[in-house]
């Protein structure tokens, strides 16, 4: 099992999945939505609408109007306009954007990068003086700032103006910048706070076109802003959801050379693009840049109008995501060889330091070390005394307060909840360790953090597994953080055949459950890590895919978890304890327990039998004799609710003492109506 716990949503009620149904949604997509709480059809129909009229008014932001006036005043003066950025994904679209923006509206603009080993993240005084000997008089920056007040103290002591746009945690004091657009401002009221540094590039860009043309840039530069939400991780609800799905569109028919050029390197431009695409596809390429200390190649790859320059700078990024891919690998199994060693270690955070590590890619290896361990992650990169950390999150664990715990043992820091990064000198790194330890023990109240996983959906009848109700999930597409890929529960499913594939790294399976066959396939994973065989039952969670070989489109199964369905007999004896206790049971599971007029039946003229010298012992053995009906099948679960309801309503005594249990027939006068029941009322309620 991949995940410790899998976390069931409460069944959707059925009146409120039909009113969604009602609307033209498929019954999986009404499911789901009912699932994550859009129960309503105008809930529904809100949160799945991608127009343009979810993009708010940019002037809604805190000093949006100040950063417009000076940026305005800048290009009104022929001023020499410096775009900062960040050496990401989003801190390079969006330098290319409000270059570009910029350049087009008659600015003299210069884009300045910092680079990752030699400079560090965000502002830096190197940078501000260059930019002041190159007659710049405004920095714009973009995706960072936020925390830069001595930077831009320091810019103002040169004659330099600053405008901060920025999406990250703020300190409590702001910088003394003439402007600072942040929507995480506890001052602003900006009605989506999940923006990131392009989205922020493309409202100031908004801010600075008359309303009329504002479609028009949007139309310009909505793909660059899309590809920067996607890398970002940013919640793919409200704004940014009409973001990414009109910056997908754009994307596909893409005017900018290096785009299309990148399309095809990463072999994405035969296929429908996705959030998967950008996520897995263009981000790594463009992010690699940055990582490798030449994220500049990336942001002229997204500026270049020259088609060969294009497919000479994507063949370019695309080698050094190679490189990137092999450093990283050698990293991560050196912490890998060294936890195995130490597992002391991997509670309850892990927090490594190494001289000599790239600094690009440590925060891909805290990733990977983060989930492979289930808890927060620290990797430092050491060079002549100087650690520069990058930090993932697990479980919830805040990230930037717990550094802003730690601000005295740190030169700077920076980031947001899920990830963070900071400066440090190495002497002060064991008091950074025994903080965070301490933090991460109060959070968790000491307890091993866990792997988990949501499940939308428990899927009750495999006749809805079809090509045509896959293909209707992409009604709720883009899909990322905040609108994840629907996961769905599939219980006892038997393997019919099951092989490895892809050099024995993947499981590919035929399963099959309610007479249909449906094929699966387990990423990273094999028959023998599984512990796999054919005629195995097994539950699995996974993602609705279609799949696509040699012309022919297909539903497959891509399983996310699995584990070893329990047997009938178990399965049946543990919903009937959860419908006695009150639980909420599924459909399908309140099928299995249901009896019907011939079970009652059955068991009345075994019970009478049984009992006609007194009361009998109703241990296990005399269980599985009563509940095995005339086809040779053990009917557990709806024995028991047999036996249950014949006890509510004065047929039988059910008497259980000490572990004991023993049936007396009291053969009542008058005739007694088995429906009226209180468990099987509550059976036909869950099942209508």
């Amino acid at each position: 099992m991949k995940y410790e716990y899998w976390t069931l949503k409460p069944a959707p009620a059925a009146a409120d999945a039909a009113a969604l149904a009602e609307t033209g949604l498929s019954p999986l997509c009404a499911a789901v939505l009912c699932a994550r709480g859009h129960t309503r059809p105008d809930e529904a129909a809100r949160f799945l609408s991608c127009g343009m009229d979810r993009l708010h008014d940019p002037f809604l932001m805190k000093d949006m109007d100040r950063a417009a006036a000076r940026v305005r005043s800048a290009l009104a003066q022929n001023e020499i306009i410096a775009v900062y950025g960040d050496y990401d994904v989003d801190g390079i679209t969006a330098t290319a954007l409000l270059t570009d923006f910029l350049t087009k509206r008659g600015g003299a603009v210069i884009s300045y990068i910092p680079d990752r080993e030699g400079e560090g993240y965000g502002l830096n005084r190197d940078a501000i003086l260059r930019l002041k000997r190159q007659e710049v008089s405004l920095i714009v920056t973009v995706d960072c700032g936020i925390t830069a007040a001595a930077e831009v103290d320091y810019a103002r002591s040169l004659g330099l103006d600053v405008v901060i746009t920025d999406h990250h945690h703020c300190m409590d004091e702001l910088p003394p910048a003439a402007a600072v657009v942040d929507p995480r401002r506890k001052d602003c009221s900006y009605p989506f706070k999940e923006l990131c540094g392009v989205g922020l590039a493309l409202k100031l860009a908004l801010a600075l076109t008359p309303e009329e043309e504002r479609d028009e840039v949007f139309r310009r530069y909505g793909e660059l802003a899309a590809i920067g939400t996607v890398a970002d991780v940013m919640s793919l609800t409200d704004e940014n959801r009409a973001i990414v799905h009109h910056g997908l569109e754009l994307l596909r028919r893409t005017r900018r050379p290096g785009l299309r050029a990148l399309l095809r390197e990463a072999g994405c431009a035969d296929m429908p693009l996705t959030t998967v695409n950008v996520g897995f596809g263009l981000a790594p390429r463009i992010n690699a840049a940055g990582r490798m200390g030449r994220a500049a190649v990336a942001l002229e790859l997204l500026l270049t109008d020259i088609p060969a320059h294009g497919e000479e700078l994507a063949q370019t990024l695309c080698k050094m995501n190679r490189d990137r891919q092999a450093i990283e690998q050698a990293i991560d199994q050196e912490c890998d060889a060294y936890l195995e060693r130490h597992p002391e270690e991997t509670a309850p955070a892990i927090i490594l330091a190494g001289e000599g590590w790239h600094q690009g890619v440590v925060g891909i290896v805290a990733s990977r070390l983060a989930e492979k361990y289930a808890c927060p992650a620290i990797m430092i990169s050491l060079d002549k005394g100087i650690g520069k950390g990058s930090c993932r999150s697990f479980g919830g664990f805040h990230l930037f307060r717990a550094l802003e715990k730690c601000a005295p043992l740190l030169t700077e820091y920076g980031g947001h909840h899920l990830a963070a990064g900071f400066t440090i000198r190495e002497e002060n790194i064991p008091a950074l360790k025994e903080s965070i330890l301490r933090q991460v023990t109060e959070y968790t109240g000491g307890k091993p953090m866990t792997a988990e996983i949501d499940v939308d959906v428990e899927i009750e009848r495999c006749s809805l597994l079809t090509l045509r109700e896959a293909e209707a999930l992409s009604a709720l597409e883009p899909f990322g953080t905040g609108n994840p890929r629907p996961v769905f529960l599939l219980r006892s499913a038997a393997v019919v055949s099951c092989c490895d594939v892809g050099g024995g790294r993947h499981l590919k399976m035929k399963l099959r459950r309610d007479g249909v066959t449906l094929d699966a396939i387990f990423f990273s994973a094999n028959a023998a890590a599984c512990g796999v065989s054919p005629g195995d039952r097994l539950d699995v969670i996974f993602t609705l895919q279609v799949n696509e070989f040699r012309g022919e489109r297909t539903v497959q199964l891509q399983l996310c978890d699995l584990r070893p369905a329990p047997t009938q007999a178990q399965l049946e004896r543990e919903l009937y304890t959860r419908l006695r206790e009150g639980d909420v049971l599924s459909r399908w599971e309140a099928g299995l327990l249901l009896p019907d007029r011939a079970d009652f039946a059955r068991l009345w003229r075994l019970l009478e039998q049984l009992c006609a010298s007194g009361p009998v012992s109703a241990g296990p053995a005399w269980l599985r004799q009563a509940a095995r009906d005339p086809s040779g099948r053990c009917r557990y679960g709806r024995t028991l609710v047999c036996l249950h309801v014949m006890d509510d309503r004065g047929l039988i005594r059910w008497e259980t003492s000490g572990g004991e249990a023993t049936v007396t027939v009291c053969r009542p006068e008058r005739k007694v109506d088995l429906e009226q029941a209180a468990l099987m009322r509550r059976l036909r309620s869950l099942l209508e």
